[in-house]
């Protein structure tokens, strides 16, 4: 690796999958696994092996089926978590343990061990997974508030019992860019060994600085960035990898570093991440945002008419951004339908292009004209109905206006039965939720109910994200609709289907989630 290479490193499927209600199924974990794959990340987390066996199987499968990256697998400091994580990685062509322990005073605390016996425990399991694994990565979790002194004591511990990537986590997203660059120069100036193994950085993003961080962090020496598409995890989420990748391609005069990552194939993968999580990207989100392009001052449009350099800095083709929002309508065939996709970084196998054009020709009855975004939120709901196989909706009456009540008559088809219910509610929407609690009741709470439309017209599909929480579990819905409560029905469906896979994930003994060190960044 030449000194100017940055490895990308993605936890879309560990941390990213942290966030809640971003619960992947296997066969997601699967499609994400080979998209990234494909697109150049260098190592993919694909999960942490001992929390489920639902984990378990998808880490392993990412593993046989993975062409060009490393794969990795998150453990904690104990030899029960590193032989499962070994067992997950072993069919990967590259594999790789990740394994971390806590180290600041407030997470010395939670295994009540003392500076020694944290020292003592991370030399015995880092050398335990070295001996089952070439390739080791230890990470210091909460490093950038651990006491310098000790952080530089058992990073020199861990590269000498093995580890060859050595992760410096700001776990709560404290540091600030200067900060991150001089703690990064100052470990590798001062720890013995440090010129041999590769440092890397894993930022958090609740100040709003992880990007920042990063990037400050490579320009300080470290040499491995951990990321998540559209900057997905806890909390405020991580580090956006399309964010780190065209900083440094857009300004690569003063950040003069390489990846090998697609950028044309960004757009593609944050499209598909959207949907599988359930977490919209916000329109004026960096790079992938539905704004990101978008110009809609006088000023700014003149320019961009006379020179597009004069208010962007990348082309919408460097990150897969189709240049044209060519009008899709209902004489438009299943080629047409396939190219437009294929424009839009959509790539999908015969049957799923089947059901989506089934879609779009309903749409384009009712709508007149069908643009990009129509499509993109057409292929959205299409793969978030694939995971109604418990609950589905059949047909919606609502009776609304300023005479109520307002009425819902409502048929599910839950486990192939139909099923049928009248319900009242104060408006269409909370009549038709309250018809899905009759006719399927359950505890889960609602969080989050938000419409955003799709396109401009009283024609427009809406988009109904959906958030619902029942002990603790919380699990995302999303769909599309011209028929905002048709929309909403089928999201908040999406959302029970969800949590109703999150239940069946739940493992009848530890459940990771509950620990304390869920956490490796």
């Amino acid at each position: 690796m030449t000194q100017d290479r940055v490895l990308i490193f993605d936890t879309t499927l560990r941390d990213g999958e942290q966030s809640p209600g971003a619960t992947m199924n296997h066969a997601e974990k699967l499609e994400l696994a080979e998209m990234r794959d494909d697109m150049g990340v260098d190592i993919i987390e694909a999960g942490f092996p001992i929390a489920s066996e639902g984990d378990f199987n998808a880490v392993r499968e990412v593993a046989k089926r993975s062409k060009n990256s490393v794969i990795c697998g998150l453990a904690r400091a104990n030899m029960k978590d590193i032989d499962r994580c070994a067992e997950a990685v072993q069919h990967a062509a590259q594999p790789r343990i990740h394994t971390f322990i806590g180290t600041s005073p407030l997470h010395r605390a939670i295994p009540n061990l003392n500076k020694n016996e944290m020292a003592d425990r991370i030399y015995e399991t880092v050398t335990h997974a070295r001996n089952l694994c070439d390739n080791v990565q230890w990470s210091p979790m909460d490093a950038t508030r651990t006491e310098y002194e000790y952080l530089c004591r058992v990073i020199e511990i861990a590269i000498k019992a093995g580890a060859s990537t050595i992760n410096i986590p700001d776990t709560v997203g404290y540091t600030a860019p200067r900060e991150s660059a001089e703690l990064i120069a100052k470990l590798i100036k001062d720890i013995p060994g440090a010129a041999d193994v590769i440092f890397a950085t894993h930022c958090h993003n609740d100040l709003g600085m992880a990007t920042a961080n990063s990037l400050a962090a490579v320009g300080a020496g470290a040499r491995q960035i951990e990321c998540t598409i559209n900057g997905l995890g806890e909390r405020a989420g991580n580090t956006a990898l399309e964010e780190v990748v065209m900083a440094m391609k857009v300004r690569n005069d003063i950040m003069p570093y390489e990846t090998r990552i697609d950028s044309t194939k960004i757009m593609a993968i944050s499209r598909r991440v959207e949907t599988v999580s359930g977490f919209a990207v916000q329109f004026n989100k960096a790079i992938v945002g539905k704004n990101a392009f978008a110009h809609e001052s006088g000023i700014h449009q003149d320019g961009m008419l006379k020179n597009a350099e004069t208010f962007e800095i990348m082309r919408p083709e460097d990150v897969g951004l189709s240049e044209t929002n060519l009008v899709m309508g209902k004489h438009s065939g299943r080629a047409a339908l396939r190219s437009k996709l294929a424009d839009l970084g959509i790539e999908l196998a015969d049957n799923q292009l089947n059901d989506v054009f089934v879609r779009f020709k309903n749409l384009a009855d009712r709508k007149k004209e069908v643009f990009d975004d129509d499509l993109i939120a057409l292929v959205r709901a299409d793969a978030a109905d694939d995971q109604s196989d418990h609950i589905s909706l059949k047909s919606l009456q609502v009776v609304c206006g300023t005479e109520g009540p307002q009425e819902a008559t409502l048929k599910l088809i839950i486990d192939g039965e139909t099923h049928a219910i009248t319900a009242t509610g104060d408006g269409p929407v909370d009549a038709t939720f309250n018809a899905v609690n009759k006719l399927f009741p359950h505890t889960a709470r609602l969080q989050l109910y938000q419409v955003n439309a799709v396109t401009e017209g009283t024609d427009a599909q809406a988009t109904v994200s959906v958030r619902m929480e029942e002990d603790g579990k919380i699990a995302t819905g999303q769909s599309a609709d011209t028929d905002t409560v048709v929309a909403s029905a089928k999201a908040y469906i999406n959302a029970l289907n969800r949590l109703l896979v999150r239940r069946e994930k739940s493992s009848p003994g530890e459940d990771i989630k509950s620990v304390s060190y869920k956490d490796a960044g």
